[in-house]
């Protein structure tokens, strides 16, 4: 019996919602547009997005890169969540949480140089370096 006001703000909540949802769905089925069948042209039927006829097919091959991105976005967000949560609790757990968050940064940061060394960050065409002789006779000339 002491959780009714509870229950009955529980109760209002979800009649407001149905109400709302009734609203919007009376509305729109009021307002919407009416097309009969002899309005239905060939760019009717086809799908658009923002009223914009499609030109071509929307299966694309995406490079290697796009994935790397969304990859190196899942781990960097990864690493973002675990450390703003120890950031929360970094009093309670002295110098131990310390020293682990430490140690969690050190090992992306190897990770991270790892990946740049052999080369996964390096996303356009490689460009062959000069020796710096050559570079030198095209400076003087």
């Amino acid at each position: 019996m002491e959780n009714i006001p509870d229950i009955w703000a529980i109760f209002t909540y979800a009649v407001v919602i149905g109400i709302l949802l009734a609203c919007m769905l009376g509305l729109s089925a009021i307002t919407g547009t009416r097309r009969s069948g002899s309005d239905m042209g060939r760019s009717m039927s086809l799908p658009f997005e923002s009223g914009i006829v499609p030109t071509g097919s929307a299966r694309l091959r995406l490079p290697v890169q796009y994935y790397m991105v969304a990859m190196f976005f899942v781990i960097f967000d990864v690493e973002t969540a675990i450390l703003m949560t120890w950031a929360t609790v970094v009093r309670e757990t002295g110098w131990v949480g310390y020293a682990a968050a430490f140690a969690f940064i050190v090992f992306l940061a190897v990770s991270l140089a790892y990946l740049w060394r052999a080369g996964a960050l390096d996303w356009g065409p490689r460009v062959p370096m000069r020796p710096v002789a050559e570079m030198r006779k095209d400076q003087v000339s």
